[in-house]
């Protein structure tokens, strides 16, 4: 899937993942795509009820082969 700004948050526990999107987002405007790769379990939670909060579609999320989580989100 394209993207238009990517996120690392390997390595990084919550809230960070999200702190990171949040940023991204900021920086895009409406209808971009972020991609987010991440491998603190508790994101997918964490970014289902932070794209409910605010707006911002989850177009995909996917668990990787090598436990990164991978997740695709649309600014609102």
């Amino acid at each position: 899937m394209e993207f238009d700004k990517e996120v690392d948050a390997r390595g990084l526990n919550c809230p960070l993942p999200v702190l990171r999107l949040k940023k991204a987002l900021a920086g895009v405007s409406g209808g971009r795509i972020v991609r987010v790769l991440a491998t603190d379990p508790a994101s997918v939670k964490d970014f289902e009820a932070f794209t409910h909060q605010t707006g911002h579609e989850l177009i995909r999320r996917e668990e990787l082969s090598d436990s990164t989580f991978e997740f695709f989100i649309r600014h609102k």
